[in-house]
């Protein structure tokens, strides 16, 4: 519409061009590093093969000794494992997701060619290529000993060493923005930094575990011991303790809710390796949308605002907008409106960011609510339904891929909060906040109040129905509530009937608004369904994560854990105890012979003989270990030792009858 000129000639603009009216724009031209991107390439790749065949060979080593599958050996790190180091994990996925961005963005896919014709197919061959070349980085860690460490560390420094010299050889690329290559690297170059570190601490600390399997290193942890003492000890103070039915007060509430959404760690909780590999993930996804998002469309906002000239004058005037006679002064408003319009776009993307920052942290909360739930057994707290917990096809699929989704969906989520933030915004500032600031175009508020009748006919409706509600039609009787005179009750009802039809218009597009702005904001996540707990299942992002958990809970819970702990525990102690029985045995042997050549008395070699064959016969840990016992059933032994009443024991135990008798006369 055409604006009133007097308006906006008495409005100042502020001055929002500091270019010349010619801009110079800066042309980059492509950057050949010193350090070519396909040599290093063709090297470090044979430098990951021949580090893959070192892993291979030295599982296969400690494989034999400890006589586990080389296909577990081979795996480069334990998922399922909640008690081991995360920092190794959790920096490589960093360094692959940086490096698929960059595979997805770059013109040249893969380094070893220029083609850009079958880009597609580059692109699907670096999907496979990078997860191989970043496999030894992260599969050094596995083998928990010296030499694992200081291949790592030689591995990380050449990956992070080569990174920075390309970055600050050509700090500035013509991809996206001049800029961008460099800001997009950051996350790898700090992933990179903490593996370079973290190699060289492990190998300081000495940490030996080789002769040992993830498997056994997991189990042989205290954690799990130490999480079922706390469950217990929450379970007596929880009996003791009486619950107060006193409904808590409104800044305890708020409090309570901030709460909810800050995450504080608990020394008797760890987070899986999936899930903090799905946080970090989502961090770095977060950092990289941002960073596409601004820089490909706020520097193309900028050169066309600076771009503006006085010829918008009579662009405008062909579609018979006339904002000033002063084309100096149409070129200001144009800018000015450019501007606005860059900040609304700015604003609704730096919202987003901010919107699933505080969700990433309230997904943190809900996980560990969630599976500690599920530890103690609350499935309708989760599922809403009766489920077996169990490892299944569907289960295991949705629990490998359950990070990669986590990733996709927060990159959509991103897109589709910042189109919709920014046209909210652009409604807000253009209908709303400008026309205030100019007193003129005031169209949303003439519209409104000239339907003024209208609106108040709809709030007088809904005064008199809660007024009504609340003194008329509701008697409290002996500290009870009943319904009281009903027939007016019913004569309003029939009445308002029209209005409310009204009013259900309005609640409509409003519940239209709130669902649709709950499921934008809450898009990136995967915690929550956004349909109906009794359709959520066709939600298949929350379908994904109920699956997820599934695997979690069946596969890593803390109490099975601890229970198996205990039981390899007591094997090894009874072992242990074998061991030295034999050992005992042995040593009493060499004690005889020693004593055979001080030539000690044949009655004394004889009752030592014999006492020494009464005690392992009737020795409860040694029962089983005498040929002469293997033959008796379970029925012969009471407690570990050799009843005497029953009749099969007492055909076959001359022997130690004898013995026990030459025993008591000697």
């Amino acid at each position: 519409s055409t604006m009133d000129k007097d308006a906006l000639v008495d409005y100042e603009y502020p001055d929002l061009d500091p270019l010349p009216s010619k801009i110079e724009t800066e042309t980059i031209p492509p950057c050949d590093p010193t350090a070519d991107d396909m040599l290093y390439h063709i090297c470090i790749t044979a430098i990951s093969v021949s580090l893959t065949s070192v892993h291979f060979s030295l599982t296969q080593h400690y494989t034999d000794v400890t006589k586990h599958l080389l296909i577990c050996s081979l795996s480069p790190v334990n998922f399922l494992d909640h008690t081991q180091h995360k920092g190794l994990a959790v920096a490589v996925f960093g360094v692959l997701l940086c490096k698929l961005w960059g595979l997805l963005i770059s013109t040249n896919p893969l380094p070893f060619t220029t083609d850009s014709t079958n880009k597609q197919n580059w692109v699907i061959l670096g999907v496979f290529y990078y997860p191989a070349l970043y496999y030894p980085l992260l599969a050094c860690g596995t083998l928990h000993n010296k030499v694992g460490y200081v291949l790592g560390s030689l591995l990380s420094w050449t990956h992070f060493g080569v990174l920075v010299w390309q970055k600050i050889d050509c700090p500035k690329t013509p991809l996206i923005h001049k800029h961008y290559s460099l800001f997009s690297s950051l996350p790898q170059i700090a992933c990179l930094a903490f593996l370079s570190f973290q190699y060289p601490l492990l190998l300081f600390k000495g940490f030996k575990g080789a002769e040992r399997t993830n498997a056994t290193e997991d189990l042989s942890s205290s954690y799990y011991r130490d999480y079922v003492k706390t469950i217990l000890y929450e379970k007596m103070s929880s009996k003791v303790s009486t619950s107060s039915t006193d409904k808590p007060k409104l800044p305890q509430r708020v409090t309570d809710a901030v709460r909810s959404y800050i995450y504080t760690p608990e020394e008797a909780f760890r987070f899986p390796l999936k899930l903090a590999i799905s946080c970090v993930v989502s961090f770095i996804t977060l950092y990289q949308m941002g960073l596409v998002l601004i820089s490909a469309v706020v520097p193309t906002m900028q050169k066309a605002r600076f771009g503006v000239d006085e010829d918008i004058a009579n662009v405008l005037a062909g579609f018979q907008i006339i904002l000033s006679p002063d084309r100096k002064e149409v070129v200001r408003i144009v800018v000015y409106y450019m501007w606005c319009v860059e900040v609304c776009y700015i604003s609704a993307m730096t919202l987003s960011c901010l919107v699933n920052l505080v969700l990433l942290m309230r997904s943190m909360v809900l996980h560990r609510s969630n599976l500690k739930g599920l530890y103690r057994g609350d499935i309708y707290n989760v599922y809403n339904c009766q489920r077996t917990i169990r490892a299944s096809r569907p289960a295991l699929v949705c629990w490998m891929g359950y990070t990669s989704f986590t990733a996709a969906h927060i990159c959509i989520g991103m897109i589709i909060q910042t189109l919709v933030f920014f046209l909210c915004l652009m409604v807000a500032v253009f209908l709303i906040i400008i026309p205030i600031l100019h007193r003129q175009n005031l169209i949303l508020f003439q519209i409104v109040l000239s339907m003024w009748p209208f609106w108040l006919m709809i709030l007088l409706a809904v005064v008199l129905q809660h007024i009504t509600a609340r003194f008329c039609f509701i008697k409290k009787t002996a500290g009870t509530r009943d319904l009281t005179n009903r027939g007016n009750l019913f004569l309003l009802t029939y009445l308002l009937f029209p209005v409310n039809v009204l009013i259900g218009v309005l609640l409509a597009i409003w519940r239209m608004i709130i669902t649709a702005l709950f499921n934008i904001v809450h898009m990136g996540r995967m915690d929550i369904g956004l349909l109906n707990r009794n359709v959520e299942a066709f939600d298949p992002a929350y379908r994904c994560y109920a699956h997820y958990l599934k695997i979690e809970v069946s596969q890593s819970h803390p109490v099975m854990k601890a229970f198996c702990g205990i039981l390899l525990q007591s094997l090894g102690q009874e072992s242990k105890a074998a061991q030295k029985s034999r050992d005992a045995e042995e040593g009493i042997q060499l004690v005889q012979q020693e004593k055979k050549l001080h030539k000690v008395s044949s009655a004394k070699r004889a009752r030592m003989h014999w006492q020494l064959l009464y005690t392992l016969v009737n020795n409860p840990s040694l029962v089983g270990t005498r040929k002469h016992f293997q033959l008796q059933t379970a029925d012969n032994f009471l407690n570990g030792s050799l009843n005497r009443t029953s009749k099969q024991g007492s055909k076959k135990e001359a022997i130690p009858k004898e013995a026990e008798a030459a025993a008591a006369s000697n």
